[in-house]
């Protein structure tokens, strides 16, 4: 078990809700993270994991209870725990909403480095054998309404359905994603990247130089829809890579030409830290989503052959 060794507090707005809202990470002696609304008396701590997942649909993940104590978009605030190597945390949260900040996870994860780490990730899940997440599996589970819209949008944006998430065994004790993106927008269009974590000082500092600093993003045009609809009412060109409407420029620079896909390794690492530990095994992410990596966890862990925990001295 590792945790923080001392509390450290970060400030902001959520980039859904707009609000202000503060959040502090506490040392824990219980394995896990675990998030406290305190501005709710009565909430209890809320597990950050895959199981008690409640909606990925905005382009977040959220945990808990959508019709009561829930917190979204906590994959940020996840990965950077998770590079830091704390695996035991309580963190108090007066909003329904993790602070945007600049829209990566280098924010989170320097404050965690600046508190102090008391250790390293002690759960290890194993995977043994492959386990895929199919978009359009994933599809069939949803109500007939939401996989009509899905399809009217697919339809009218030229998208495929066709992502997935595979997680499959490694030869070594190592997380290894690759992720590759898929957009009609000329200044994405086709990205991959790679990043493998083994726990190491170098690994971190890859982490830290090459994917901790790269940004959400989403095009500017559609900012107004979204926020009529209680959406990105805290987006703006501080915290997101914002796309022309052509699609083929930003309004705002990018630190990387692929900063979009090296943002896809921050959300993935985040999603997969709510399994509990690290997983051990090879991640393919093809046109992944939030609702993908969750999906695949809850395969993963669907059936005790698919996966070995050892919990680390």
């Amino acid at each position: 078990m590792s945790t923080i060794k001392q509390s450290v507090k970060i400030s902001g707005h959520g980039i859904h809700s707009g609000l202000p809202v503060n959040m502090v990470i506490n040392p824990s002696d219980t394995m896990g993270i675990f998030f406290r609304r305190v501005d709710l008396p009565t909430s209890k701590l809320i597990p950050a994991r895959f199981d008690n997942v409640c909606d990925t649909k905005m382009r977040n993940t959220t945990i808990g209870d959508l019709n009561g104590a829930h917190v979204k978009t906590i994959e940020h605030v996840m990965a950077a725990l998770f590079i830091a190597g704390v695996d035991s945390a309580i963190i108090d949260i007066d909003g329904p909403e993790t602070p945007i900040c600049d829209g990566s996870a280098v924010e989170f994860y320097n404050a965690i480095i600046l508190a102090g780490v008391d250790g390293n990730i002690t759960r290890r899940i194993v995977v043994k054998r492959p386990v895929v997440a199919y978009m359009r599996e994933m599809r069939r589970t949803l109500p007939l309404f939401m996989r009509m819209r899905l399809f009217l949008f697919d339809l009218f944006s030229g998208r495929r359905a066709d992502g997935y998430v595979k997680l499959s065994p490694a030869n070594e004790n190592i997380l290894n994603i690759n992720a590759t993106l898929v957009y009609r927008e000329k200044i994405i269009g086709n990205q991959t990247y790679s990043y493998s974590f083994d726990g190491s000082d170098a690994a971190k500092k890859d982490f830290v130089q090459n994917v901790a600093r790269a940004r959400t993003f989403g095009k500017f045009s559609e900012w107004e829809y979204l926020k009529s609809h209680g959406m990105a009412r805290g987006a703006n060109e501080t915290n997101i890579i914002a796309l022309n409407d052509n699609g083929d420029a930003t309004l705002n620079k990018t630190f990387w030409p692929d900063e979009f896909v090296r943002h896809k390794i921050i959300d993935a690492i985040g999603d997969m830290f709510t399994s509990g530990g690290m997983i051990v095994g090879n991640m393919v992410s093809y046109k992944g989503s939030h609702g993908l990596n969750n999906f695949v966890l809850k395969k993963l862990f669907s059936n005790s052959d698919n996966y070995d925990i050892v919990d680390m001295q």
